[in-house]
């Protein structure tokens, strides 16, 4: 199945747009269908958002009809507005982070940077150096980290 593409701004100004708090769920009161679930908000009087038919426990629709409004239903409900925006805040929030990991770069010093211990030992360690730079580098680079060696 091919991955949907989410337009996260229209998403978020929907979202704005729509009646914000913190909704509720209700099941077969006397403001509505007694077979109903209704999705409203509580301010200063009564905000209904929507009506999902059949989703009352006690609707007599199928069962499985029955149970899948009300899945429905108590997914609208927690899908809220301001549930969305929180989302998409946390999104936000880690698209930036991973594009500030992504754009920095680690430099890591030559083996020749490095002092050396005499004239045998300096190749030596300047060879050794090198080998753990490399392989160093290697693993920076795995995981997405722009890595260079001073000088090249």
């Amino acid at each position: 199945m091919a991955r949907m593409k989410i337009d996260y701004q229209a998403l978020r100004e929907k979202a704005e747009k729509a009646t914000c708090g913190v909704w509720s769920l209700e099941y077969g009161e006397s403001r509505f269908d007694g077979d109903d679930a209704l999705i409203h908000r509580e301010v200063a009087g009564y905000i209904p958002i929507c009506r999902i038919e059949g989703a009352h426990p006690e609707s007599g629709f199928d069962e499985d009809f029955q149970m899948e409004q009300q899945a429905n239903a108590e997914f609208i409900a927690a899908a809220n507005p301001a549930t969305v925006l929180a989302l998409l805040d946390e999104l936000e929030a880690k698209d930036k982070r991973i594009a500030d990991m992504e754009a920095r770069e680690v430099v890591l010093p030559r083996a020749h940077d490095v002092h050396p211990l005499g004239p045998q030992s300096a190749k030596i360690f300047c060879e050794f150096h090198r080998s753990i730079v490399n392989r160093c580098a290697d693993e920076i680079r795995k995981v997405g980290v722009k890595v260079s060696i001073k000088g090249n």
